[in-house]
């Protein structure tokens, strides 16, 4: 079996200890669990993106939830985010199905790719400063390996400043661009153009920060600019 680069990436994810408190969180959550998920084997470890690698969509979170993917496995699988996540990507046809509950469920990404700026689940959803930096290598590498992505869509303003800090890199200039839910921003020549989102945690949706139709409209205008 022929073994890609992304395949080579996601193993050294897996394997990656750079980050002693998120690597003692992810442990130490794997060990105690959540009552529901007391017959559950955690993950616990690092989660890699998944999806095609042909994508010429990229989809970009913040961190792996504790009891979802620190525990599935697999990015955005089996908490409520997941089912926000894959419902919207289904309905706009970069899904096979409109769930994700664990890595053996079925699920296929058509025409694209969904990871996150840090790979580690981190205590209370908010990785330090240094933490975000040392995993953006992991990003970086996806981006460069992932090289028919179009477009990206960001969610939530920490994963738009992690794409920022790396357009950057490839010659943005001036002050970074607002964050506002469906704003398109073409971040600098060469950059796929970002569509921002309000993430879809349990904050959002329950409060009504982020609706159906919302987050539906973002899938939407990333297939626009596909087609475009």
């Amino acid at each position: 079996m022929l073994v890609s680069e992304l395949d080579v990436l996601a193993q050294e994810i897996i394997d990656c200890e750079l980050c002693p408190r998120l690597r003692d969180y992810c442990r130490e959550v794997a060990q105690k669990k959540r009552r529901m998920y007391m017959d559950w084997d955690y993950w616990g470890r690092p989660v890699p993106g998944f999806g095609d690698p042909k994508a010429e969509l990229l989809v970009v979170g913040l961190a792996p939830a504790a009891h979802g993917a620190n525990r599935t496995g697999r990015v955005f699988t089996g908490d409520r985010s997941a089912d926000w996540l894959y419902r919207a990507m289904h309905k706009a046809g970069f899904a096979n199905q409109p769930t994700s509950e664990h890595r053996d469920d079925g699920l296929r990404l058509l025409n694209a790719y969904v990871t996150a700026v840090v790979k580690c689940a981190p205590p209370a959803n908010k990785p330090t400063r240094e933490e975000k930096y040392r995993c953006m290598s992991h990003l970086r590498r996806e981006l460069a390996l992932l090289t028919r992505v179009k477009v990206i869509v960001a969610l939530g303003h920490f994963a738009f400043g992690a794409l920022w800090e790396i357009a950057k890199e490839r010659g943005a200039t001036g002050a970074r661009p607002a964050f506002g839910h469906g704003a398109v921003h073409r971040l600098a020549d060469g950059f796929p153009p970002v569509v921002c989102s309000y993430h879809p945690s349990q904050q959002n949706t329950q409060t009504g920060v982020l609706t159906e139709p919302m987050f539906d409209s973002v899938f939407a205008t990333a297939r626009d600019i596909l087609e475009s």
